[in-house]
């Protein structure tokens, strides 16, 4: 089912970064198939067309990229939706979750926090200077969002493990804060803020999936449903939180 995001002005644009993973494709297509949204642009690493929506071509070893990339999709006029559809857990080799502190390693943390932290900060930085501002008389809703992890929050640490991983979502989750702060500054109405989109079939999440309780384990479809969904009901006050797929809040 097509979600339509009526919080957002008529013709909205939107940028999905990560456009050919699980969820982010997911996005793509339903933000294709609403009739409110004008224009909506997938990055990629490949630069793929994703659903009929243009594609374009961004890649963390060039920051620059990234930048490039944003104002291709800002080209025809400010953005009111950017997502930061990008992460990963596990990867060949040494990006495996550690079970314990003794498995910790520089390699580890450098993959984690490339992937996790930088990746999508950079993402937001180039999303913010493009948001769609409006005027006094006619503010417009505009959000920039980033999927990171419940396992980010440091008050809800109560398994231990993943190491890396959850320090690279903590790191995400305050450069999401801090951002905030500076926005509602800049552009009240504006949103700067964290997803976590539960348990989604796809490669990040398949090795871990033995555990997940029944009708836990979403499709990246349903997902995509969930977050899109969160994001409609967010208003500016919530900006620079951790919302999860049913919009409860996650503590820091």
């Amino acid at each position: 089912m097509t979600r339509s995001l009526t919080s957002l002005p008529h013709g909205f644009r939107a940028v999905v970064f990560g456009a050919t993973g699980g969820i982010g494709s997911a996005m793509v297509a339903q933000l294709q198939s609403d009739p409110r949204c004008a224009r909506v642009y997938a990055a990629s690493r490949t630069g793929a067309m994703v659903s009929g929506a243009p594609g374009l071509t961004f890649d963390l070893d060039s920051p620059q990229s990234i930048d490039d990339a944003m104002d291709a999709a800002a080209s025809d006029g400010p953005l009111h939706l950017v997502i930061a559809a990008t992460g990963a857990l596990h990867s060949e080799g040494r990006m495996e979750p550690e079970k314990t502190w003794r498995h910790m390693s520089a390699p580890r943390f450098a993959d984690a926090f490339a992937i996790n932290t930088i990746l999508p900060s950079l993402i937001i930085q180039a999303g913010l200077g493009h948001l769609a501002k409006g005027n006094k008389e006619s503010p417009e809703k505009a959000i920039v969002a980033a999927l990171s992890a419940r396992v980010g929050s440091i008050s809800d640490n109560r398994l231990g493990g993943w190491h890396a991983y959850r320090a690279s979502k903590a790191a995400l989750n305050q450069v999401i804060r801090t951002c905030a702060v500076e926005l509602a500054r800049k552009a009240p109405h504006a949103l700067c803020v964290g997803l976590h989109p539960g348990t989604v079939d796809t490669d990040l999440s398949k090795p871990f999936q033995r555990g997940v309780p029944e009708g836990k384990l979403f499709t990246p479809e349903i997902s995509a449903e969930h977050l899109l969904g969160v994001l409609d009901r967010l208003s500016p006050d919530q900006s620079g939180r951790l919302f999860d797929w049913a919009g409860e809040e996650i503590a820091p």
